[in-house]
């Protein structure tokens, strides 16, 4: 059953990273690259401090806590405990693999990128709760950068809907955490910090 699912994520890897263009594979590059979204996640974290204040502050700090947690379950636990090689690291595809730059780390399930941003969409969702314009962009955002790790060929499909799935219920579960917590963590702050 599990050699089933692997062989058919295999194949839908291969389908999906075929469909590539010379002009998208520096936008997709730009997408997947990290350090491209440091100024909007400043942008984001100025923006929430701003308008909620110190409610603001707690908010970036869930934020910093969803995504650390995100990060460390799939890169630091998932991935050298189960050591499922990168495509571009299978040698039984990686020449079939369409590599945009570079195959990172040589294993990846789960997906950081897809764990990370999921869970920073859904984070936003539970504190804001609106189906708005923002609800879509962001997971809209998290879904786009997910598919360019398939598109510049270093996850498979499965390892982007884990990560996705990690992302959300880390997000879900420690904004709970924080929620059962507020009302005992704003009591005990000083007047000017609530």
């Amino acid at each position: 059953m599990i050699e089933a699912i692997l062989e058919a994520d295999q194949q839908i890897f291969l389908w999906l990273n075929s469909f590539h263009a010379n002009w998208l594979d520096p936008i997709m590059y730009r997408i997947t690259n990290k350090y491209t979204w440091f100024p909007v996640y400043a942008a984001l974290v100025v923006a929430i401090i701003l308008k909620y204040r110190w409610e603001g502050v707690r908010i970036v700090l869930v934020l910093v806590l969803v995504i650390t947690a995100c990060d460390q379950l799939t890169s630091g636990f998932m991935k050298p405990t189960f050591e499922r090689l990168r495509p571009c690291h299978n040698p039984t595809i990686a020449h079939f693999v369409h590599l945009v730059k570079g195959c990172g780390g040589q294993y990846g399930f789960a997906s950081s990128h897809a764990a990370n941003t999921f869970g920073l969409a859904a984070t936003l969702w539970f504190f804001f709760q609106s189906w708005s314009f923002w609800f879509a962009l962001g997971f809209g955002w998290a879904a786009v950068v997910s598919y360019s790790r398939v598109y510049v060929g270093v996850h498979y499909p499965l390892d982007i809907i884990v990560g996705a799935i990690i992302g959300v219920v880390l997000a879900w579960m420690i904004y709970k955490l924080y929620q059962q917590y507020r009302v005992r963590l704003v009591a005990a702050l000083p007047y000017r910090y609530q």
